[in-house]
């Protein structure tokens, strides 16, 4: 199995937000810490807001935020945000199936299964698990604190 780089940047990305829960991140600081286009990085983060993992905010004062405490996020569930819409296989897409095996085939059950098991040992990790304690990932993606613009209170909102 090999996974999609919208999966592998999304979760970048909330570990990003997670290190840095004090503060507000912006998509050009992930980006230039976890080796990524801001453009392609643009797409995940939308997708990541309208699922409910992040709050963002624009402008100048703008950025992102986790949306929930990093021990509610489990990467199971940002896993099938990013890649339940992908067939595993042909024979999982009914609509693009051309495999001529698939009304005898019996690995179609065998990869079900793997899948389910896959899945549900990720729901048992949380985001947190990832990052709580893991000091050379936080070396990695600490950003300095910062500092607060005097009469700049906008609380956050998701944005769609």
């Amino acid at each position: 199995m090999r996974l999609t780089i919208r999966t592998n940047l999304a979760m970048r990305s909330l570990m990003f937000c997670a290190v840095n829960t004090e503060r507000t991140v912006r998509k050009s600081e992930i980006a230039r810490s976890c080796n990524a286009s801001e453009n392609h990085l643009a797409q995940i983060v939308n997708t990541l807001a309208q699922s409910g993992f992040i709050t963002t905010r624009r402008g100048r004062q703008g950025g992102m935020r986790l949306a929930r405490a990093a021990e509610d996020i489990s990467v199971g569930e940002v896993f099938r945000t990013f890649e339940a819409g992908l067939p595993f296989t042909e024979c999982f897409d009914s609509d693009s199936n051309d495999c001529p095996l698939s009304d005898a085939c019996l690995l179609r059950g065998a990869l079900s299964k793997a899948l389910e098991a896959f899945f549900a040992e990720l729901d048992q990790i949380s985001l947190a698990d990832l990052v709580h304690d893991n000091t050379q990932l936080e070396a990695l993606l600490r950003l300095p604190a910062q500092t607060a613009t005097p009469g700049c209170h906008t609380p956050f909102a998701k944005i769609a």
